[in-house]
């Protein structure tokens, strides 16, 4: 077979001006000016792409406190680790964030920030000689705490809550299920039995964690019913709460819930399969609308919190 060049000569073309384009001049960044407000930086961000749905989550979560309606968040341990706990509980003061859902890892890292004010321990050096997470205290204060919580007919996050509030913590202040339990906030543990290193220590029961993390599943559920109109923001769970987060979606709509215009939001610094497809996607194919932002969650969290308060703030204030 033989081939002659293209003849390019006869192409049609038509006018720039009737194109639809994507991007515009309007939309591009405005720079910063020293000095000036965090408002003015919002403002200031191109309007397009991650930038874009950043204002768009910020004003969901604005226009659910403004209604009264939940937002929900669900988290991993990373956000206690690198120092977000006191962001969180000034949601929750503020009522903005009124439901939060966690992995039991976070029940480690938050006892140990209200026990001692440090966590996370060195996990390469202490796992060849056996010593990983054999914290004495850890694993006795926080199974004690769960056993009798579950026998007073708590879950597992009212237990916590309940412990660190009601004992000798010098950094309660600090602790997210203590804040949780002041305010009335429902917190929610869900636990994959042998995934947390309080699951090795004697005083771990197997009946009790399972009935404190079933107890909490169904309260979280319920949360999950009441979030026509409101917000789910899952923070740092790579596998553990968007699963459980689709399988209460499903429950919740199995009895009734329609969960038509539900805003879910997946924030983590990789994108990975299990939060986009069960947290973003899924619940919101009959309505609504799901959002990943990308970025560290030492940055972005904090940077979402502020522009929250400053929509309340320039609309409705606080």
């Amino acid at each position: 077979m033989k081939f002659t060049p293209i003849d390019t000569s006869r192409i049609k073309t038509y006018s720039l001006a009737g194109r639809k384009s994507k991007v515009e001049a309007a939309g591009a960044a405005k720079p910063f000016v020293p000095g000036s407000s965090f408002r003015a930086f919002l403002g200031g961000l191109p309007g397009i792409l991650a930038a874009d749905s950043f204002r768009q989550v910020a004003s969901a979560v604005a226009d659910a406190k403004r209604a009264d309606g939940t937002v929900a968040l669900g988290m991993g341990a990373h956000p206690v680790k690198v120092g977000l706990s006191p962001v969180i509980i000034d949601l929750m003061e503020r009522g903005i964030v009124n439901a939060l859902a966690t992995n039991g890892a976070v029940v480690v890292h938050d006892f140990e920030m209200a026990y001692q004010g440090r966590t996370s321990e060195d996990v390469d050096a202490e796992i060849g000689n056996g010593s990983f997470g054999m914290a004495e205290e850890t694993g006795r204060l926080i199974n004690e705490a769960v056993n009798a919580g579950v026998k007073d007919g708590l879950g597992i996050g009212a237990a916590i809550g309940r412990a660190i509030s009601e004992g000798a913590f010098p950094f309660a202040e600090k602790s997210l299920f203590a804040a949780a339990y002041r305010l009335g906030v429902p917190a929610t543990v869900h636990v994959a039995i042998g995934t947390d290193i309080v699951h090795m220590h004697p005083a771990a029961d197997g009946a009790s964690i399972g009935e404190g993390s079933m107890r909490d599943f169904k309260l979280f559920s319920s949360v999950v019913a009441s979030l026509e109109g409101g917000v789910y923001i899952n923070l740092g769970s790579a596998v553990l709460m968007p699963e459980v987060f689709l399988k209460a979606v499903t429950l919740a709509r199995n009895l009734g819930s329609p969960l038509a215009s539900l805003t879910t939001v997946n924030m983590d610094f990789i994108q990975g399969y299990r939060p986009s497809t069960n947290v973003v996607r899924r619940p919101t194919l009959k309505g609504g609308r799901g959002y990943s932002l990308t970025g560290h969650h030492e940055i972005m969290f904090p940077l979402l919190a502020a522009a929250v308060l400053e929509e309340l703030e320039g609309k409705a204030g606080l």
